[in-house]
């Protein structure tokens, strides 16, 4: 159940992307030749017109094929007029730009339609999310170890502490055990050792668990903004709105990320996805809608990113072409590709790594 739910929540996010290129290169006049769900060998296809519709074998992206996108591409003289690279910098911008903006709109339509049948959108508010004490309890662990409102956590047991819910997950697991703790304040970073004091509390059925606990609490604030639509007029702008707040929260993420706020060991890649989405399928349809929202504006904003092979990398070119005046050098363009599927190949690379570790500690 796992691996179809992701299949067919990956399928929807790569469909409607490639779909969104597929649509404005059709507007614009320019052949397609293949509309792909998946990478490598054909699994099945149809042609269709002009176009042949594939489905191929690697589930982990897909892409549409116009006339004239490769390099030295020959072109028939009856049909060089729709050629890709015959197009103008605006249109050819238009078509790369409409993939990411059609999984951003994915995610405005789920957010509208939710909102619009009376539920609320909950978006993470990333700086109460950061593992910084607001207040220490007098007699636990926390107080007698030293800690500090304004402390941050950095580190337990050498495991990087990114978000408030990293620490808590991690002394809630252990009670009398005792934990070594890396923590900044101000300019000064030091290392602590607190041992987690037992406590007993009901579980959601009732049942008794016993959960450890240092003595530290967050008093900012909420850790999710709440956004509700009072009508169906008002969803689609409560959806809107949903939608540039999460977007916000996932350009805030990978900017901490850049800079060092985030540790690295938080990207994940297929094996991640494989595991979420099968988790919020099996809690029910509305946690699976919010995933793929989720999802799709991450999709959406991080093919931006100016990285070559990524759109945002062949918006970033298109602008350079429009400032020169005259289209780039075939060989430049040529490095800057293998410059970034290098990239991206290392970023694949350190993902995948990071799920396989995470099978072994979890």
């Amino acid at each position: 159940m796992t691996i179809i739910s992701a299949l067919i929540l990956l399928g929807i996010l790569i469909f409607v992307h490639e779909l969104g290129h597929f649509l404005v290169a059709k507007l614009s006049g320019v052949k397609v030749l293949k509309f792909s769900l998946g990478f490598g060998p054909k699994i099945i296809g149809k042609r269709i017109g002009e176009t042949e519709y594939l489905i191929s074998a690697l589930p982990l992206g897909g892409y549409v094929k116009m006339l004239g996108e490769e390099p030295e591409e020959e072109l028939p003289p009856e049909e060089a007029d729709r050629a890709f690279n015959r197009q103008s910098v605006f249109k050819r911008a238009l078509i790369v730009f409409a993939g990411p903006l059609f999984n951003i709109l994915l995610t405005f339509f789920i957010f509208a339609t939710m909102l619009g049948v009376g539920l609320p959108i909950n978006i993470p508010v990333i700086k109460h999310l950061k593992p910084v004490i607001d207040a220490v309890e007098p007699g636990y662990p926390a107080e007698k170890a030293g800690l500090k409102p304004g402390d941050i956590i950095k580190e337990i047991n050498g495991r990087p502490i990114d978000t408030w819910f990293d620490m808590v997950s991690i002394v809630a697991k252990s009670p009398d055990k005792e934990l070594l703790f890396r923590v900044q304040r101000g300019d000064k970073v030091f290392t602590v050792s607190i041992t987690p004091q037992r406590v007993e509390e009901k579980g959601p059925e009732g049942e008794k668990i016993i959960l450890g606990r240092i003595g530290v609490r967050k008093t900012g604030g909420s850790f999710f903004e709440t956004i509700k639509a009072e009508s169906l007029i008002e969803a689609p702008i409560k959806g809107a709105y949903a939608t540039y707040r999460m977007g916000l929260f996932i350009v805030d993420s990978i900017r901490m990320l850049l800079i060092g706020e985030v540790s690295l060991k938080n990207l994940g890649g297929p094996v991640t996805i494989l595991k979420e989405s099968g988790k919020a399928a099996s809690a029910g349809l509305l946690p699976y809608l919010m995933f793929m929202a989720l999802l799709s504006v991450n999709l959406g904003i991080l093919n931006l990113l100016p990285i070559p092979i990524l759109d945002g990398g062949h918006l970033l070119l298109f602008s350079v072409e429009a400032i020169k005046g005259r289209p780039l050098n075939e060989r430049t363009v040529v490095i800057v590709q293998k410059i970034g599927y290098a990239i991206l190949i290392v970023l694949m690379g350190f993902a995948l790594y990071n799920d396989i570790l995470r099978i072994f500690t979890d």
